[in-house]
């Protein structure tokens, strides 16, 4: 077991969540891709979008439904600061994650994070669990208390 996987798991255990990891084996890289191994619709796919935030040069994280796109002039304004393209080096520092199976929990240091409202409309809602063959499905309460994410509108 990858230890991306392994710190998914711990931070669910540690919640007091009882949510099982599934292993896809059609993968689940793209929120379209995510939605049909899960058998979902799209949007209760729980993106990790990841910016970096070009005044500080930290990574910071938006979790939005699947079906949705960051506005970037929302995102940096939540943000308070410019938000720019984040590489993959930044992403693996910051969270731990290759990009493809960014968790929303379970980073290696912590980070300022959002949430889209729109996932709080379903019930359950799937997340990646740290590569991109894994997804968990939780409650989107849970998720965003979890993720230490603040709900607001950042799509466009």
């Amino acid at each position: 077991m990858s230890k991306s996987l392994k710190r998914v798991k711990r931070a669910l255990e540690e919640a007091g969540l009882a949510i099982e990891v599934v292993e896809m084996a059609e993968g689940t890289k793209t929120a379209a891709a995510a939605a049909q191994a899960a058998g979902c619709e799209i949007d209760q796919i729980a993106k990790s979008i990841i910016f970096r935030d070009e005044a500080t040069g930290a990574a910071v994280l938006f979790v939005t439904a699947g079906g949705n796109q960051v506005d970037a002039a929302k995102a940096s304004a939540l943000a308070g600061a410019p938000l720019g393209k984040a590489d993959a080096a930044l992403i693996r520092a910051q969270t731990g994650f290759a990009i493809g199976g960014v968790s929303p929990v379970g980073h290696l240091n912590p980070i300022r994070a959002w949430y889209d409202p729109r996932l709080l409309e379903f019930d359950v809602v799937y997340a990646a669990a740290g590569t991109p063959n894994h997804i968990f499905a939780a409650a989107p309460e849970d998720l965003r208390v979890l993720a230490g994410a603040d709900t607001a509108d950042f799509t466009g």
